[in-house]
């Protein structure tokens, strides 16, 4: 239930529209289409008995793909917690998903929660191994692209759950987010390995997500707290895959002392489990020392601001907002995309990767520490990726909404920082916007709209909006491999 009493019971209804999606994509000439699969759709106890009808379900997903020529790339985890009532929740282009009524999270299932606690317990490892070993085996020949798992700052950010809900773990609250990674870290590694055990002719990586981080002044205070910026958020999962196999340096002063830390196997295990850098790419924020200074923080755990240690802020030291603010409900965003390039070289520069960057998702959110809001505030929860057309629920006609120039122009912008980047020398592979069509973004609902479709939610008709045709003309002028409309019988 949003704050609007609106449910995701049927949402975008794609589980039973995908071959017309697929269709309307192909159309324009869209190369590829990334969705997610449900780990509770196939396996619904999250261990045990296969469900051969959910199996069925995303093989002719796929295979509509293929039929129109569309590349499907597979996220075997996108965000979530606890679902028995197999819902589906797809991320497509483009990415769309179909939501569950359950808000915030989806698809872990909810037999693992109660049994073990979810990702908290290292016996998750296995279970998701062994889920995606049966999903590698079934599509495995099929599908180019994976990743293995979406955000973990996202759905990691959510531990502590409600104790009186789910089965209580003995984890102190503040150091369950940092369990919950560790273990996401050795899920994701195993199943690299598998994935090349099995012989699999495909690219597969962990999407991370964040944005580009500037110090607020010159101070080595805030050039400090920068730093735990990137090691609290990109460098949480980037060190331990691209550079050591180990967690960067000031994560790791603090997570020693929980204590938890991966062995030399484990490292070894970790370290170079990625075909690409993948990246949500999320809008750019200035950081500043806490007031009291660095030291101050990290030396107190009843610091507030422990054991971050850092201030996010979107107002720079002139005053002036770091990007213009898109719709009000989503006040979190700001269109900061003049840096994208120099991100995008950091990125390269800090954690390479042979197959280059590719840019998951476009837009902005806070990180997981910021980004959990409660309920009792007016700000809804700032986690999704996405630039959102301001006003856009208020306009009247369908011609109105059709024309979104303010998204439109966005991706245009969007797209001409990652070729200035290319320029540049920084190696991008591809990218995918958000959002194929409208659809319920969490607690804002219906109300906030980041569509590159409209969708009527009564018929469940879709008409392309003008940014659409924006992001596949970038394509059609810019890309290596030729944007060809294609038409089905």
């Amino acid at each position: 239930m949003t704050q609007f009493n609106e449910t995701g019971d049927v949402g975008d209804n794609q589980y039973y529209l995908y071959k017309q999606d697929i269709a309307r994509i192909a159309a324009l000439g869209v190369p590829y289409y990334s969705f997610s699969i449900s780990w509770s759709r196939i396996l619904p106890f999250g261990r045990g008995p296969v469900n051969e009808l959910g199996l069925k379900h995303y093989e002719d997903l796929i295979d509509t793909c293929l039929e129109y020529g569309v590349k499907p790339i597979v996220t075997l985890f996108h965000v979530g917690f606890f679902i028995f009532r197999p819902t589906i929740n797809l991320l497509a282009s483009l990415h769309t998903h179909v939501a569950n009524p359950i808000p915030p999270q989806w698809d872990l299932p909810l037999f693992l929660q109660n049994t073990y606690g979810g990702w908290l317990s290292p016996d998750i490892i296995d279970d998701f191994v062994n889920y995606a070993d049966i999903i590698f085996k079934r599509y495995g020949n099929k599908v180019p692209h994976w990743f293995t798992v979406n955000e973990p700052h996202e759905y990691c950010g959510e531990y502590p759950l409600h104790s009186n809900l789910f089965t209580a773990v003995t984890i102190p609250p503040q150091q369950q987010p940092y369990y919950c990674i560790h273990h996401t870290l050795l899920a994701h590694a195993k199943t690299y390995h598998l994935s090349k055990s099995l012989g699999l002719n495909a690219t597969i990586s962990l999407k991370n997500n964040g944005g580009y981080k500037i110090p607020l002044t010159s101070s080595p205070e805030d050039a400090i707290a920068v730093q735990r910026a990137w090691d609290f958020n990109e460098g949480w999962c980037s060190n331990p895959i691209y550079v050591n196999g180990d967690y960067p340096a000031h994560l790791k002063a603090y997570v020693e002392t929980i204590p938890l830390s991966f062995s030399d196997e484990e490292k070894a295990l970790i370290n170079g489990t990625a075909d690409f850098y993948a990246h949500d790419a999320y809008t750019s924020s200035y950081y500043r020392a806490p007031d009291g200074g660095i030291d101050a923080c990290t030396s107190d755990s009843s610091h507030p601001l422990f054991p971050l240690c850092f201030i996010q802020l979107n107002v720079g030291p002139d005053g002036w907002l770091i990007g213009t603010p898109a719709d009000p409900l989503a006040s979190w965003l700001h269109k900061a995309v003049d840096w994208v390039p120099t991100f995008l070289r950091y990125i390269q520069d800090t954690w390479p990767s042979k197959g280059g960057i590719f840019v998951s998702e476009f837009g902005f959110c806070l990180p997981f520490h910021l980004s959990i809001i409660s309920p009792s505030t007016s700000s809804p929860y700032p986690n999704f990726p996405r630039f959102a057309e301001p006003f856009e629920a208020q306009k009247a006609t369908l011609a109105d909404i059709r024309m979104d120039s303010t998204r439109a122009t966005y991706y245009k912008e969007y797209m001409e920082a990652i070729l200035m980047a290319i320029s540049d020398g920084v190696n991008v592979a591809g990218s995918l916007a958000w959002t194929i069509m409208d659809n319920l973004e969490w607690s804002v609902g219906y109300h906030v709209k980041f569509g590159m479709q409209y969708v009527n939610f009564t018929s469940g008709e879709r008409y392309y909006k003008a940014s659409f045709f924006e992001y596949v003309n970038a394509f059609k002028l810019y890309a290596e491999d030729p944007v060809v409309p294609v038409h089905v019988k």
